[in-house]
């Protein structure tokens, strides 16, 4: 009896967590402000300025308004670039187009100055469609090649879950420095061949779910060992935002959506 009434207990706390964490915890929408020295970065791009939406994971009307408040939330920094490093939806359905519109459409007063990649959700259809939608966007979408833009290389790698990366090839057609890579799966990040200043991921959600003494219950395939933050001593030196988004369960806790706000300076 006493073991029956344990786990009803540890059920009704169990759906008192996902509640709280679907209502409040997932939508404390917060800018996660870092300033990350890299080597080779040169000096005439001191202090530029990155916002990264990760993982919007697009769906319904809850998942649009946040990720309408991140957008904004972007654009309050004024920045010199934003990435997108994949996962626009969970999985497409017809108004999916209409939802990334209605969302990025404000990403149009950055005049270009936006750069994204495909997450492994994307490919659920064939990605020629994400790309039209960021096109008349103005999103530039990388997949295994490099764009000279703002005085940085942008290297986009497509999504190895997926089963479409292809680092080297992406990397052997990037030019001119300072480069930055853009990765949606992190634990990747080994085999990305030399002369990244920086790989940007999303694709881990910081965990989605955090607890005291370390313990992440969900992990996502190749994004286990980089959950969330900045990991200077990883290959290149990496950056994997929290995201805005959620997958599975609708709910986060002690894990908050994040916009990243990365200010870029040269070593010392």
């Amino acid at each position: 009896m006493n073991l029956l009434k344990t786990a009803a207990g540890l059920g009704v706390a169990g759906a008192g967590l996902l509640i709280y964490g679907a209502l409040y915890e997932s939508n404390r929408l917060v800018v996660e402000r870092k300033t990350l020295r890299l080597r080779g970065w040169p000096e005439r791009l001191d202090g530029f300025r990155i916002a990264v939406l990760g993982d919007l994971h697009l769906t319904d009307p809850y998942s649009v308004e946040r990720a309408k408040r991140a957008v904004s939330l972007a654009l309050d920094e004024s920045p010199d670039m934003v990435v997108i490093p994949g996962d626009f939806v969970s999985y497409w359905k017809p108004e999916s187009p209409w939802l990334i519109g209605e969302v990025l459409e404000p990403l149009l007063l950055l005049e270009g100055n936006v750069v994204a990649v495909p997450g492994n959700h994307d490919h659920y259809v064939p990605i020629g469609l994400l790309k039209s939608v960021l096109g008349e966007l103005n999103i530039r979408l990388l997949q295994n090649e490099s764009w000279r833009h703002n005085g940085v290389t942008w290297v986009g790698i497509d999504s190895f879950n997926a089963g479409f990366a292809d680092p080297a090839r992406a990397m052997d057609h990037a030019f001119g420095e300072p480069t930055i890579a853009i990765w949606h799966e992190p634990d990747l990040v080994g085999l990305l061949p030399q002369g990244a200043c920086l790989q940007i991921s999303g694709h881990s959600h910081g965990g989605q779910f955090k607890f005291p003494f370390g313990i992440v219950p969900m992990t996502s395939r190749n994004g286990k060992r980089y959950l969330g933050g900045y990991y200077p001593s990883a290959p290149t030196p990496l950056y994997v935002t929290r995201g805005v988004g959620t997958t599975g369960p609708p709910s986060r806790f002690l894990c908050p959506p994040e916009v990243s706000l990365l200010t870029l300076e040269p070593a010392q």
